[in-house]
């Protein structure tokens, strides 16, 4: 099976050190509460800060956050199960808002042993790479990205934090919460298609 795969919030556990993050910035920083939708995925669009306040929030925290960030808990056991049953495809964002990092999460990767078979970052359209790379499952957790790609055919695990907005599942949206799940996931696949 062709497994696309997003990093932050997925592999790598930077979206709750960013969301503490924002909390900081909003309420020290900004000396204020600009919280509009704590659902919102993309810490941008959970507050109403102006433009400038976002490129303040980027510049001042996004690559701090990067850099003390690491794997999420379960994902190096669970992908070494699966590896050699499974091409894993990271299509990823990162290395948009902030070039460095790119490089930080390969060092997170190469320092945990962990190489995927391709990557893509910068990605602004991820449902056209999975469909050019024709994947079988893409696993993210932004919702609107996981809504996007099932409403075009694409099986998606959602890796849903737990105060982001909840999806009805259907055949091309499960919920996994954790790496345990993907796997129990995955190898329920293989069991019905030998």
């Amino acid at each position: 099976m062709k497994i696309g795969i997003d990093l932050d919030g997925v592999v790598i556990d930077s979206e709750r050190g960013l969301k503490s993050c924002a909390e900081i910035f909003d309420c020290d920083v900004l000396k204020g509460n600009h919280l509009m939708c704590s659902e919102e995925w993309s810490v941008q669009d959970r507050y109403d800060w102006s433009e400038k306040q976002k490129q303040e929030f980027i510049q001042n925290y996004l690559l701090e956050n990067s850099r003390e960030s690491h794997l999420m808990a379960g994902f190096k056991k669970v992908y070494h199960l699966l590896k050699a049953e499974h091409e894993f495809v990271v299509i990823t964002a990162r290395g948009g808002f902030v070039k460095e990092m790119k490089d930080d999460a390969l060092r997170i990767l190469q320092e945990n042993g962990i190489e995927f078979d391709k990557y893509y970052w910068k990605v602004e359209d991820k449902l056209e790479i999975c469909q050019k790379e024709k994947v079988d499952l893409m696993i993210d957790d932004n919702w609107k990205i996981v809504k996007k790609l099932a409403e075009n055919n694409i099986k998606t695990l959602y890796f849903r934090d737990m105060n982001l907005v909840k999806l009805p599942e259907n055949e091309y949206i499960t919920e996994v919460s954790y790496w345990g799940e993907v796997y129990r996931y995955l190898k329920s696949q293989l069991s019905r298609n030998p």
